[in-house]
């Protein structure tokens, strides 16, 4: 890891918006050695509050909010339809940052979700196809036999349509924090908060 920019973060440095300074951020990330910058980790809660987080790829970036895909009867799938809050964090150590979203889970459009799907490679769409997410099998060798199942029944690359439990989520962030690393763990925090509607503010937040 790379040694701590003690410039900080100012909130003179932050661009108009959240999604300005988050693209701003991330376009960092791109260009520095960080490790699939897009990931982020996910964190969800079933209806009785029990909490689970992992990590996602983040796959589209609006003004609305951040977007991800997944089997819908995951885990993760079934805490969302069952409580639609989640947090997502964006760990790019080797910047020493971080961001934070907080905010409502909305399912992405289905014509959004065919456009991405069609997309994807055909072995990652076969996959889709074969793997009953975060369910109990028996053994790799299951796996493997759905997957070549799946892949005979779908020989022709451009016929893979998306299973019914495949889908989309979009975050829409209540709150974006952006924290920059300082040293003595005197970091920043800046975080935009939504007022409603299109106003936001922004706040500085003890480290």
């Amino acid at each position: 890891m790379s040694a701590v920019d003690d410039t900080g973060l100012r909130e003179s440095d932050l661009a108009g918006s959240w999604l300005e300074q988050f693209s701003g951020w991330l376009q960092d990330a791109q260009a520095a050695p960080v490790v699939e910058p897009g990931a982020m980790v996910l964190a969800t809660a079933d209806a009785e509050g029990q909490p689970s987080a992992r990590t996602v790829l983040l796959k589209g970036l609006d003004s609305r909010g951040f977007e991800f895909f997944t089997n819908l009867d995951s885990r993760k799938g079934r805490e969302l339809a069952a409580n639609p809050r989640a947090s997502l964090v964006f760990p790019w150590y080797a910047l020493h940052r971080q961001v934070i979203a907080v905010g409502a889970i909305v399912p992405v459009e289905s014509e959004r979700a065919d456009a991405y799907f069609t997309s994807r490679p055909y072995g990652s769409r076969i996959s889709a196809i074969a793997s009953p997410q975060s369910r109990v099998i028996a053994d790799r060798a299951w796996l493997e036999s759905a997957r070549a199942q799946a892949q005979a029944s779908h020989p022709d690359q451009a016929d893979v349509p998306r299973p019914p439990g495949w889908g989309g989520f979009r975050l829409l962030p209540a709150t974006v924090e952006f924290w920059q690393g300082r040293r003595d763990r005197l970091h920043d925090r800046l975080r935009f908060r939504r007022l409603g509607g299109q106003d936001w503010v922004v706040e500085r937040l003890a480290p």
